[in-house]
């Protein structure tokens, strides 16, 4: 399947793409596309059978290597990432672990910033050592300090920007001519900035990947992930994943793709809502420091608005009182919800020290910015009035 030229237009604007990008309409002439709920499909000939297998024809012959509505959000996304080609996965980590495990082999290393996501640390950290590769990690805000990372065979740069929790920001030019110089493969996760708001590909990046769960899906519905890139190294990815099996479901393509229609609209909301409520913590006696990539006193402001469309609907806060003011704080949350999760329509408060990073010892949170006292608030798309009304009172209870 492909999407229909004549709702995809060369000089469409990214808002114009996620809403009229779609597949061929089928003989029933649907406005909205439909969902493809099939494990397998059939073949009009054994020749047209063998044909498709060997990729001498195109089509699907198979969900777990490609389906309708796995193709449609794939290349939506492609679209909207400046991307040749992509894989859509089960979950987001089955994207990050793709985006490895596809294209490194036995007695490779990674160059990997500090700042990524637990789970990430872990694959780097409990994982890949299996199988005989290697990582070292180095500070992402200093550059002139890369060098001395390179090894005989490292062959990946791996990072994300704004990191999670700490919102820390990487000059993506400058990873962009380090991994060129040194001819290895970058690899960004986009997931807190979404396409509307950056575009590593665009930049100069290999490989893009996204947990969808996030803002892509925007609703805390469903789970998806995505790796993006130029087509030789998506190849390489797509065969890993075609025979490990962690396909995206149809239906949660299907989900996805559509959600694709209001992501810039509701992006726009997100950012306007944690802009203004991290300028209203800004000077909260309660709060130790307030870290928004747009915020004038962020460490990496210039870049962050240089790089960045808008801020990003994250807001992490350093509460005063540090593990116990912390817990207090999402004890005393009445409206907004207590989850791990992010991205998500309703406003959501995390103790990251004790949940999604609870796996790092002190000392490795220490060293990016995470203290007991850190609570990550997704800002969500409730009147700000009300967002900033909970977390204050919470903050004075």
């Amino acid at each position: 399947m492909i999407l229909t030229s004549t709702m995809v237009m060369k000089d469409n604007k990214q808002e114009t793409t996620g809403v009229r990008a779609q597949i061929n309409r089928t003989q029933y002439r649907e406005h909205s596309v439909p969902m493809f709920l099939t494990s397998s499909f059939t073949f009009g000939s054994a020749e047209e059978m063998a044909g498709m297998f060997s990729g001498e024809l195109e089509g699907d012959v198979y969900s777990r290597y490609a389906n309708p509505n796995t193709e449609e959000f794939i290349q939506k996304m492609c679209l909207l990432e400046g991307a040749a080609a992509g894989f859509a996965t089960a979950s987001g980590m089955a994207a990050v672990w793709s985006s490895m495990a596809g294209l490194l082999e036995n007695g490779d290393h990674i160059i990997a910033s500090r700042s990524l996501f637990g789970s990430t640390h872990q694959i780097l950290a409990q994982l890949l050592p299996r199988f005989g590769i290697t990582y070292t990690y180095v500070d992402g805000q200093q550059p002139d300090t890369w060098p001395a990372a390179i090894e005989d065979r490292t062959k990946m740069m791996l990072l994300e920007t704004p990191s999670n929790p700490g919102l820390q920001i990487i000059d993506l030019a400058k990873a962009v001519s380090f991994c060129k110089s040194h001819g290895l493969i970058l690899n960004v996760d986009n997931c807190f900035s979404t396409p509307v708001i950056q575009n590593p590909l665009k930049l100069g990046a290999d490989l893009v990947t996204h947990s969808a769960t996030k803002y892509i899906d925007g609703q805390g519905r469903v789970l998806g992930g995505i790796v993006l890139g130029n087509q030789d190294l998506i190849d390489k990815v797509t065969f890993f994943c075609r025979h490990t099996g962690p396909a995206m479901s149809p239906f949660n393509a299907w989900l996805l793709s559509k959600s694709l229609e209001t992501l810039s609209l509701r992006m726009e909301r997100h950012c306007s809502n944690a802009m203004e409520l991290a300028l209203r913590l800004k000077n909260n006696t309660k709060v130790e420091e307030v870290i928004y990539p747009h915020l004038s006193n962020h460490p990496q402001y210039d870049l962050a608005l240089k790089q960045m469309k808008m801020g990003g609907g994250i807001v992490s806060i350093k509460v005063k009182g540090g593990i116990k003011a912390g817990r207090d704080f999402l004890n005393n949350i009445k409206m907004s919800s207590l989850s791990a999760n992010l991205g998500d329509s309703r406003t959501i408060v995390t103790h990251p020290a004790s949940t999604t990073h609870s796996k790092l010892t002190v000392g490795e949170r220490e060293m990016v910015g995470i203290t007991d006292g850190m609570i990550r608030i997704s800002v969500g798309l409730e009147h700000i009035d009300d967002i900033s009304q909970d977390i204050f009172q919470a903050l004075e209870s």
